[in-house]
């Protein structure tokens, strides 16, 4: 009895070890992530950006704030709002100029290109749904931020190209294409709920997930949809299957990640092996 007590007084004297849970690596560039330190207070700090609210996360005893950056994010200084400890400040950090590479698609289907008068209103619809799905914000979910490739495949898109549809220019690409086989299973790549799915004219069978805090992903062109919305999801589990509906070329995954409303690089999200890994049936062509 007594080696027991002893033993259990040791491990009480031993220092208490946090494993803090991977970061996306940062790229402080338009489309990527910039992580902010906001010190060692007690209590979780607050941060804005562009009136925006922003993801905080606390990493090796400090408090870290991930700052989601559009692609039309302006080089040079920008502003973090901050409340530390009940004090109200502001935090200076640089965004670095980044150049992405075109992309010329042909689509047979040119109602894709440009979408008949009728077509419109259902556009609208969709683009308001994206908005509000895209917008939410779940303080009472802490975002898990270790992801998991949502589906096995071949990387076939990368994010933030200047894309042109039939040599008409478009938006540039805000996410990363994942091509596999029709009915490949997609997976949550962390735990979340269901916010928002449907059938969209350009994206196709879409399903979206709030992760918390402003974290979101949307998966696109699905073949089928497994989850309903309000539904919780956990890491690793199937959301729906690869599929070709909507605007695509063939059947792939297209995957978006936005952060407090800004569209960034999902590969920020995933190990440089990972990444290595996805791309490899691409070099053995």
């Amino acid at each position: 009895m007594r080696s027991v007590v002893s033993l259990i007084v040791m491990l009480s004297l031993l220092p208490v070890v946090t494993l803090a849970q991977p970061l996306p690596r940062e790229s402080a560039v338009p489309g990527g992530i910039a992580i902010i330190d906001l010190g060692e207070s007690a209590t979780k700090p607050q941060a804005s950006y562009e009136n925006r609210k922003v993801l905080v996360t606390r990493y090796n005893q400090q408090w870290l704030a991930l700052v989601g950056l559009s692609l039309s994010a302006k080089p040079g200084a920008h502003i973090l709002n901050t409340t530390i400890a009940g004090e109200e400040g502001t935090l200076e950090f640089l965004v670095s100029e980044k150049k992405y590479e075109e992309q010329h698609i042909t689509l047979k289907n040119k109602r894709m290109v440009n979408p008949y008068e009728k077509d419109l209103e259902r556009i609208r619809s969709d683009q308001a749904r994206s908005r509000k799905a895209f917008a939410s914000w779940d303080a009472s979910r802490e975002a898990m931020l270790d992801f998991a490739t949502p589906v096995e495949g071949r990387l076939s898109g990368t994010f933030g190209k200047k894309r042109y549809f039939n040599e008409q220019p478009r938006k540039p690409h805000s996410g990363m294409d994942i091509a596999a086989a029709t009915g490949t299973p997609i997976i949550a790549p962390a735990a979340g709920t269901i916010i928002e799915t449907g059938d969209y004219f350009f994206n196709g069978n879409t399903v979206f997930i709030d992760h918390g805090e402003g974290l979101i992903t949307m998966f696109c062109h699905m073949d089928s949809i497994g989850v309903k919305v309000g539904q919780q999801v956990a890491r690793g589990e199937a959301v729906g299957a690869v599929g070709m509906t909507g605007r695509v070329t063939g059947p792939h995954l297209h995957w978006t990640i936005s952060l407090n409303n800004n569209r960034v690089d999902p590969a920020l999200f995933l190990s440089q092996e990972t990444i290595a890994a996805l791309d490899a049936p691409n070099q053995k062509k």
